[in-house]
């Protein structure tokens, strides 16, 4: 997987880096205006690559940059638009607390950030895909 700046010049990667500037800072504007904690930027940037945690103690040892086969499901599931979509969309019906939208614009700007800086989807053996 090449991480270089170069790279970063691609189409694909510099709309996914625009993504994420602007649900970064849809979610800033977002938490001035709805009762949300500072608890929803850390818990929804970080959350979603808390998914390593699910190959704990798997068995044998991965090759540098790949993770344990049983982790990858949850964090392929925890790493597309998806999720953040269906929560934000939730929060903005109002069948969730508003703290939700925030962090649904936080955890979009997490995945795009990702794909920006060349980080994708896993395949079912724990490598990046290409």
């Amino acid at each position: 997987m090449d991480h270089s700046l170069t790279s970063l010049t691609e189409p694909r990667r510099l709309a996914y880096a625009a993504g994420a500037v602007v649900l970064l800072t849809a979610s800033i504007v977002t938490f001035t205006y709805v009762d949300a904690g500072w608890w929803v930027f850390p818990v929804f940037a970080i959350g979603p690559d808390l998914a390593f945690v699910a190959g704990l103690g798997q068995t044998g040892s991965p090759a540098r940059g790949q993770m344990p086969s049983r982790a990858v499901p949850l964090y392929n599931a925890l790493h597309r638009l998806w999720g953040p979509l269906a929560l934000g969309l939730a929060a903005a019906a109002g069948l969730l607390p508003p703290a939700l939208l925030v962090g649904a614009l936080v955890w979009g700007c997490h995945v795009c950030f990702d794909r920006a800086v060349g980080y994708g989807l896993r395949t079912p053996d724990g490598l990046q895909r290409s």
